[in-house]
């Protein structure tokens, strides 16, 4: 599968390779986002919890870039999951990032506390009124982050629409291969965090191997081989020249046994976070 861009259950179109922008502002402010537009991100993933909405949307006034050209994705933090707290959280997104409207919008995690009984009663709250902003065409594109099949389950149950995307730590060594296919099922298109997984990962002597042979970079590996999975990735990066070697993965094509031999690589690079153990 060689896809520059994956289209949602709702025909949105959203670009196979995105601009992570967790922690990219702290060293360098508004100029690592104008230096990925100039690279040519135009899908730049961000969140509430993130604190850096009000700097891009900074860097995206002074660069001058249509609104259209952009792909604005954010995530609302799992204590506002309330209706109130959701509007207040979305409203603040929008004015921070200078913008009438989102692309997307997911719901960070299910549930901030692990011992939370009632953590699907505030996921579906927030959500309808994310349907609601959604019928308003103020969000393009509605989606979860870090859900897993039975936190999915469970709210499929009740929602009249369902998540158009699920962001989930996806890297080789940590595939979630029984909740893909969950996904596949129910028509929700995975999207990887931390798609370079830990050091572990990005200079294992097995990716390198490939890498050689194709004569591309360890991450460029990592990435293409997500892609051609079907999943499209939001790598983060800092320098100018890692910017660029994360958006050009698309002049070669793994094997279908190397797809197999690095989906299959025992379990390792995860970063400790898991949507069950809460986030206190």
């Amino acid at each position: 599968m060689d896809k520059k861009e994956f289209i949602l259950s709702n025909g949105i179109v959203i670009p196979a390779v995105g601009y992570g922008s967790y922690l990219s502002t702290e060293k360098n402010g508004r100029s690592v986002i104008k230096d990925a537009l100039d690279v040519g991100y135009r899908y730049i993933d961000t969140a509430r919890m993130y604190e850096n909405e009000f700097e891009i949307g900074q860097a995206l006034e002074e660069y001058g870039i249509a609104r259209e050209e952009l792909f604005l994705c954010s995530k609302v933090w799992p204590r506002d999951l309330s209706k109130e707290s959701l509007v207040e959280s979305f409203e603040a997104t929008l004015a921070d990032l200078k913008t009438d409207y989102l692309d997307m919008l997911l719901i960070h995690w299910p549930k901030y506390d692990k011992d939370d009984e009632s953590w699907l009663d505030k996921v579906l709250d927030a959500w309808s009124e994310m349907e609601r902003l959604y019928d308003e065409k103020k969000i393009r594109a509605i989606g979860v982050s870090n859900f897993l099949p039975h936190h999915l389950a469970p709210m499929l149950e009740k929602v009249r629409i369902k998540p158009m995307v699920d962001q989930l730590e996806l890297h080789v060594g940590y595939m979630q291969e029984y909740t893909l296919k969950y996904l596949e099922e129910n028509g929700i298109l995975p999207q990887a965090w931390s798609p370079l997984g830990r050091a572990k990962v990005l200079q294992d002597e097995r990716v390198s191997a490939l890498a050689v042979k194709y004569g591309k970079s360890n991450a460029q590996v990592l990435l293409r081989f997500l892609n051609q999975r079907g999943i499209p990735v939001i790598p983060k990066a800092s320098s100018i020249e890692r910017m660029k070697e994360n958006l050009d993965i698309f002049d070669f094509t793994l094997n279908d046994d190397e797809i197999s031999y690095l989906s299959c690589i025992p379990e390792y690079g995860w970063s400790g976070e898991h949507p069950d153990l809460g986030l206190i």
